[in-house]
């Protein structure tokens, strides 16, 4: 009951295959058919217990171009502290 764009990303692979990830990133870009970015959702076991504060992963990941947010900051400054505020701007 599939439409005909999952029906083709379907035809080149194997149900039963476990893909390296190298791999299955060439396969999602070959068969990437939308007019928008597409994304890929990634799910890991880490076979880890929440209980335990020493088995806790925690981390930070740095996109390569930021969020893509832009913030702005409001300087209430006379004087040199307003000359500071601007040079600060980066």
């Amino acid at each position: 009951m599939a439409g005909k764009r999952i029906k083709n990303a379907l035809k080149g692979l194997t149900k039963d295959k476990v893909y390296p990830l190298a791999e299955a990133v060439k396969l999602v870009k070959a068969n990437a058919t939308a007019k928008f970015d597409e994304t890929i959702e990634i799910a890991i076991n880490l076979n880890v217990d929440a209980k335990k504060a020493e088995q806790n992963v925690r981390g930070v990941l740095s996109l390569p171009n930021g969020t893509g947010k832009v913030y702005k900051v409001a300087v209430f400054a006379r004087g040199p502290k307003a000359e500071e505020a601007k040079k600060s701007r980066s």
